[in-house]
């Protein structure tokens, strides 16, 4: 029996009047029973002509763009497995819609029209976010088949978005740190720890291994900032004391640095509950920062900008930031720029400098105004 590993079919069971328990197996798509056992070739035969029949249905359509997009190796090898679920998922809403749309359709200028009208039912209903993340989704698809030939322009390039998040200002400030750590469970306390003393990600660090520590660094590869096959460059970040005497003193119950309390990797969202869940029992589910006028929420990819503000606040340069947080120099300088909560540190270490420094005595010589009469 040949080996395969094919999917898209399912197995159901059915109890017979001589006792026996049968098994059937079912093509998911369009229900039809696959004969024989799994992977023998009469049961590959009737999964290939089921496959064939969804091919001659789709033919043509925007289902079988989403069919050929999603199987080919741009997606398969240039994107990340998570961009991947989440493109999968928002295009398969979007079949729902658009599914039998003919492909000679794509190349008429108005089905912008009938695109950004679905976008705005899509907003209504679940939120300007995700209206704008299903767009995202197809007209990067329709840049993959206009370079391919099969589409001849993507005419949802440089829609203007609905939703706005600009959390440039939104930093922790150390009461908010010490509200969540007085809170906390142990667990939760690492991880807020290990964050503000990295400035990495979230998912970097839900899986970064004991093995990438040596006692006075952490080397990782960051996620985001893979292409394609090839892994990321490594970050090399030097480890401040107060992160070293948390390490040092954790115990190793798994490869994982940050683990449950059973010892356990985190799932992405059992811990985005946990910390939520800590966040708000500090109270920090709504506070007032400064520059905003409504009270915002803290998130824990703020932790990543905070970090950013306070290395440069210390009098790091941004190539240093970038060093450790992973950010390019563009990143950094745009993330300094945009900061407004930063500026009242850094001004003050602007003007301790400015005082202390010999280069600037000229300047300092400038307050001993002279008296006299103003001019009549």
């Amino acid at each position: 029996m040949v080996r395969v590993d094919i999917k898209g079919w399912f197995t159901t069971y059915k109890n017979l009047k001589s006792g026996e328990r049968a098994k059937y197996h079912y093509h998911r798509a369009t229900g039809i029973r696959l004969h024989g056992k799994p992977g023998s070739p009469e049961f590959i035969a009737d999964y290939a002509a089921a496959e064939k029949l969804i091919r001659d249905r789709l033919a043509g359509t925007f289902n079988a763009l989403v069919r050929a997009y999603t199987l080919s190796i741009e997606f398969e090898e240039k994107l990340a497995a998570s961009t991947q679920a989440e493109y999968r998922r928002l295009l398969t809403a979007a079949e729902a819609e658009f599914g039998f749309m003919p492909l000679a359709a794509l190349d008429d200028p108005r089905v912008r029209k009938d695109f950004l009208d679905w976008r705005e039912k899509v907003a209504r209903k679940s939120g300007d976010r995700e209206a704008d993340n299903r767009l995202s989704a197809i007209s990067a698809m329709l840049t993959w088949a206009v370079d391919r030939g099969q589409a001849t322009a993507n005419y949802l390039r440089g829609f203007k978005r609905l939703y706005h998040a600009d959390r440039s200002e939104i930093i922790w400030l150390p009461e908010h740190v010490a509200a969540f750590m007085a809170v906390a469970s142990i667990e939760m306390q690492r991880a807020m720890i290990l964050a503000l003393h990295t400035g990495q990600r979230q998912g970097d660090l839900l899986r970064l291994p004991w093995s990438a520590y040596n006692g006075s660094t952490i080397t990782l590869r960051q996620g985001k900032a893979r292409h394609g096959r090839s892994p990321a460059p490594p970050v090399i970040i030097p480890c401040s004391a107060a992160l070293r005497r948390m390490l040092d003193a954790m115990e190793r119950t798994s490869p994982l640095i940050l683990t449950t309390k059973t010892g356990q990797s985190f799932k992405k969202r059992y811990f985005a509950r946990l910390w939520d869940e800590t966040a708000t029992a500090a109270g920090l589910e709504s506070i007032t920062l400064p520059a905003f006028d409504q009270p915002v929420r803290l998130h824990f990819h703020d932790l990543r900008g905070t970090t950013v503000t306070l290395l440069s606040e210390s009098g790091s340069n941004p190539q240093q930031v970038a060093t450790i947080t992973g950010h390019s120099l563009k990143t950094v300088h745009r993330i300094l720029e945009r900061y407004l909560a930063r500026t009242s540190g850094l001004a003050e270490q602007a003007i301790f400098n400015w005082e202390n420094s010999p280069r600037t005595e000229f300047a300092n010589a400038l307050t001993a105004l002279k008296g006299g009469k103003r001019g009549s």
